[in-house]
């Protein structure tokens, strides 16, 4: 869940309640008609007040959201909400692809995810269809590549001026070594025990991005001969991890359950940033953060 979900819906009752008859009908007829050929949009989650709130106050589109803040949209009834929308908010547990796109037909004309990485995302299927999509930006160093703008570690900061390294270089002279690109093909599996070989026996490996950019049978058999010397994950495979798996017998490895944003600040940020991006898109003005097809 994004938070505490008292305070959470606390929250959200301020930020959205002033504007709540715009949603429910408690406004005069011609008013209600003027909103009716707004852009529909749909959320798939509650999300945090700050995006909620963006969205009402721009007077730009009327949506309709699914109301839980930790339990995902039933796939049947996602499908059936997404017809005839012009754009759809959604988070990583929603699986963007050919069927909900079909489903939404036509009118879908922006996606906007509340999420940095981009797997749920039929990129293909979103293409074919020219749906402009975005995502939150990614900071962090990907296959020897900055992507981001830094990252900071205690008191080293590696910014982009620096010249890219290979992932042998990377691994050898890294004392921590924090993972944060985005899943793809081509990362699967990319920390493997040929990287972690190459590690310092000091060495920490943190994760947090995708779990399956881990080979996590390769990650146990690092951290139990100590080859490195322990490992932080907020993401694994599959999520929850189960608490029978190896990994967890081991005094050197902390892990989380995908709980890296969990702030107030920063997922309230998220929200507000998903939602500008996507009344942006509708306007057909470029994305804060674009995802390019």
């Amino acid at each position: 869940m994004w938070c505490g979900r008292v305070a959470l819906r606390r929250l959200q009752r301020i930020a959205v309640a002033p504007l709540k008859s715009c949603i429910t009908g408690g406004l005069p007829g011609a008013v209600q008609r003027e909103m009716s050929s707004l852009p529909r949009v749909y959320i798939t989650r509650q999300i945090p007040p700050e995006g909620l709130k963006i969205l009402s106050e721009s007077g730009q589109v009327q949506f309709d959201l699914w109301d839980s803040d930790d339990v995902p949209v039933p796939r049947k009834e996602l499908l059936q909400k997404v017809k005839g929308v012009d754009a759809l908010l959604c988070v990583l547990t929603e699986k963007i692809d050919a069927e909900l796109l079909d489903a939404a037909g036509p009118n879908l004309r922006v996606l906007s995810t509340m999420s940095v990485g981009f797997d749920h995302l039929s990129l293909e299927e979103l293409k074919k269809r020219s749906v402009t999509s975005d995502l939150l930006p990614l900071v962090g160093m990907c296959n020897g590549e900055y992507v981001g703008k830094c990252v900071i570690t205690d008191c080293v900061v590696l910014s982009p001026s620096l010249p890219p390294v290979s992932m042998d270089e990377l691994a050898s002279q890294s004392d921590f070594l924090t993972v944060c690109c985005a899943l793809t093909p081509e990362t699967k599996d990319i920390c493997n025990k040929d990287l972690f070989s190459k590690m310092k026996k000091t060495s920490i490996f943190i994760n947090t991005s995708r779990g399956g950019v881990v080979h996590q049978e390769d990650l146990y058999e690092a951290l139990s001969s100590g080859q490195i010397a322990g490992a932080g994950l907020d993401v694994t495979v599959p999520e929850p991890l189960p608490t029978s798996h190896p990994l967890f017998t081991l005094n050197n490895c902390v892990i989380l359950p995908h709980i890296a944003s969990a702030s107030y600040t920063t997922r309230n940020a998220m929200s507000a940033l998903a939602a500008n991006n996507l009344l942006l898109g509708l306007k057909g003005q470029p994305m804060i953060k674009e995802l390019k097809l």
